[in-house]
């Protein structure tokens, strides 16, 4: 099973075209285009009912004292946490990819509307959700995929992991709104196979992605 982008090596720059936020030299940073990049997979083991996508930043800051602040940086030897960007269930086990700019396409103040994705899909909520809340302009409900945005002022670069899951059952057995966590628990028992991607990101002009 293998999962492969045009867009992006292994372990090489995601271009801000497909990140929520774009380095800007007179504020740091600015709204990027937040397309979600094209995704090509073949080679699904027997079996495959459906396929689920994740993709996950394992490393934000765990605490936020610093993220963004101005004469301040973000060391290295913070603990990081996971930060969910796309949990998107239900992909039919036919399907051979994802196109660019299929599921998002620019940047949605207040989130874009789920959980209901196109061709059938489903999507949960991304961890925007959180991050946004009491943001009188930008909070809401986060579903679908919401590219990169690492604090400008953190000292590692960050990695952006796309996962995809082969399963042995139709539909996740999830219903209304759900996290990623959530996802990655409830197919945990239903996993034929796996494969990933990782690319990376950077909004901090002296660290290179």
């Amino acid at each position: 099973m293998n999962l492969t982008s045009p867009n992006f090596g292994d372990n090489q720059p995601i271009p801000s075209v497909h990140a929520f936020c774009a380095p800007d030299s007179a504020s740091h940073v600015t709204m990027s285009n937040n397309r979600n990049p094209t995704l090509t997979w073949n080679d699904l083991p027997a079996g495959t009912r459906s396929l689920a996508l994740i993709c996950h930043d394992p490393d934000v800051p765990s605490k936020p004292d610093d993220v963004n602040q101005e004469g301040r940086t973000i060391p290295a030897d913070l603990p990081r946490v996971e930060f969910y960007h796309w949990v998107l269930v239900d992909l039919p086990a036919t399907a051979t990819g994802i196109t660019e700019g299929e599921y998002s396409d620019g940047v949605t103040p207040k989130g874009k509307d789920g959980p209901d994705g196109p061709g059938g899909t489903h999507q949960g909520l991304n961890d925007y959700t959180n991050w946004f809340a009491g943001d009188a302009d930008m909070e809401g409900k986060y579903f679908g995929y919401d590219g990169p945005c690492p604090p400008w002022n953190d000292t590692i670069v960050h990695h952006y992991v796309f996962t995809l899951y082969a399963l042995d059952v139709e539909r996740c057995p999830l219903e209304g709104e759900f996290s990623g966590a959530e996802v990655r628990n409830a197919i945990s028992s239903h996993i034929l196979a796996q494969a990933r991607i990782t690319g990376t990101y950077s909004l901090n002009p002296d660290i290179k992605a």
